[in-house]
């Protein structure tokens, strides 16, 4: 579904992804992991086109999208949970997901399809619809910040940080959500975390980025058993 070859991207003369490839299957669910400024929001981000790389390729089902601006990737069917979550906070929650649905403003039964689906997934949002985001709890949020982005009915949804800010409850039920969206939905997943324990028992395959370039990749089981991932991410 998703292949990145050999991109290199930044933010002007800093370059802060070299040489990264990898490739996402239709319905996997995969992991990104690294710490603090090794470059994961960065490959979201070129995904997504809020970046554009200065070398290589990205491809999202057989077509380059990396010349695309971010609203034509997000019509080719890419979902971005920005870090933060980044929600309107003046806006209401039902005004919010319309901000997500943008795509289908020609298209009314597609809307209400969509607002739908989102209210059924998170019945909490249907409940404070006309509640101002900015008044909801930090998990509220992140419900409403998927949400958003599910509203564009993505096959790749790509998600920064989603624990980040999140109390260790909340943590838990954050990654069993992600789990049933995945399991119910066949939904393919981006995942890019810190928390390397709990994402890699969630997720199927991972991939390790350091400085900028990976450094490990195979299965989440094969990398929660790597002694170097154990010993930089798992406290062992």
């Amino acid at each position: 579904m998703l292949e990145i070859e050999s991109v290199f991207a930044g933010y002007g003369a800093v370059v802060a992804v070299r040489d990264v490839s990898l490739r996402i299957d239709k319905g996997e669910f995969v992991a990104l992991i690294g710490s603090n400024g090794a470059g994961k929001t960065t490959v979201l981000r070129t995904i997504s086109g809020l970046i554009r790389p200065s070398q290589g390729r990205v491809c999202f089902e057989g077509r380059r999208i990396d010349g695309l601006a971010p609203h034509h990737i997000t019509r080719a069917g890419i979902a971005h949970v920005p870090e933060g979550r980044r929600v309107f906070p003046d806006l209401s929650v039902a005004e919010n997901l319309e901000m997500g649905g943008f795509i289908w403003r020609r298209d009314p039964a597609k809307f209400r399809e969509a607002l739908e689906m989102v209210y059924s997934v998170f019945p909490k949002l249907a409940q404070r619809r006309v509640q101002a985001a900015g008044t909801l709890s930090g998990g509220e949020q992140q419900m409403l910040a998927i949400g958003r982005a599910l509203m564009a009915r993505p096959r790749l949804l790509l998600l920064d940080e989603p624990s980040l800010g999140l109390a260790p409850k909340l943590v838990l039920e954050m990654f069993e959500f992600l789990a049933r969206l995945h399991r119910d939905t066949g939904l393919t997943i981006l995942l890019v975390e810190q928390l390397a324990a709990l994402t890699l028992e969630y997720t199927q395959r991972g991939y390790v980025l350091e400085q900028g370039e990976i450094r490990l990749a195979g299965s989440s089981a094969g990398l929660r058993d790597n002694p170097r991932v154990q010993q930089i991410y798992l406290g062992a």
